[in-house]
């Protein structure tokens, strides 16, 4: 289950550790501490990668939000519209209903 880190982490923490190396230290403290600074480097790449996650999760939901406002006004407006749109069809069916009926006197 243990990823095995890269060979540049790798090689970064064994140079962090040789930097802060103690007189005295064996290779195998030094190893251990290069192991360590690993996991360290590991664990602050999954919360980077966590905090992207939530980031973009968060970004996503403010999209989300602007396009639900966007339809929400112009949910009105076509209502506005579907209301007076049954009333042209009847105003349509009327004028040339009176057009004929003039058609029909005149001619």
């Amino acid at each position: 289950m243990a990823q095995k880190a890269s060979a540049e982490v790798q090689q970064q923490a064994m140079r962090i550790a040789k930097a802060t190396q103690k007189p005295g230290q064996t290779k195998e403290q030094t190893k251990l501490i290069s192991q360590g600074i690993e996991k360290g480097i590991a664990e602050y790449k999954k919360q980077q990668k966590a905090k992207g996650r939530a980031r973009d999760k968060q970004k996503k939901q403010e999209i989300k939000a602007k396009h639900k406002a966007a339809n929400a006004q112009e949910q009105p407006a076509t209502s506005a519209e579907k209301a007076a749109n049954p009333v042209l069809p009847w105003l349509l069916l009327g004028l040339s209903w009176a057009g004929f009926a003039g058609y029909l006197l005149l001619g």
